[in-house]
């Protein structure tokens, strides 16, 4: 068994990611997703910040199956995001685990 977590991820399909990604620009513009990115809080870190810093991230992302619905987007800050990458919230709170980092 491999010890890289990266090759056991099974990607979507483009027409999948194509079409969740056109759902995810719809939402951007809507006075829920507004409503989200006014309270200015990192889903992942929980610091604050300006709305320019923050991004839209799926829980569970496009690449893995995920979907542009309220349930599965948060407001994360730009560095929390791009660690994220295409990690779960799980995936994520094991690699820190695992190097020990804990919050």
């Amino acid at each position: 068994m491999s010890s890289s977590l990266y090759e056991a991820i099974e990607t979507a399909s483009p027409e999948h990611i194509k079409r969740e990604k056109a759902k995810a620009r719809e939402l951007r513009n809507s006075s829920w997703w507004k409503q989200q990115i006014g309270k200015g809080i990192c889903y992942h870190c929980e610091q604050k910040f300006s709305r320019d810093e923050l991004t839209m991230d799926h829980l569970i992302p496009l690449s893995r199956g995920g979907t542009s619905s309220k349930k599965n987007i948060v407001v994360a800050c730009k560095p929390c995001n791009s660690l994220k990458k295409n990690l779960t919230v799980a995936d994520l709170r094991l690699r820190e685990l695992k190097s020990g980092e804990t919050k």
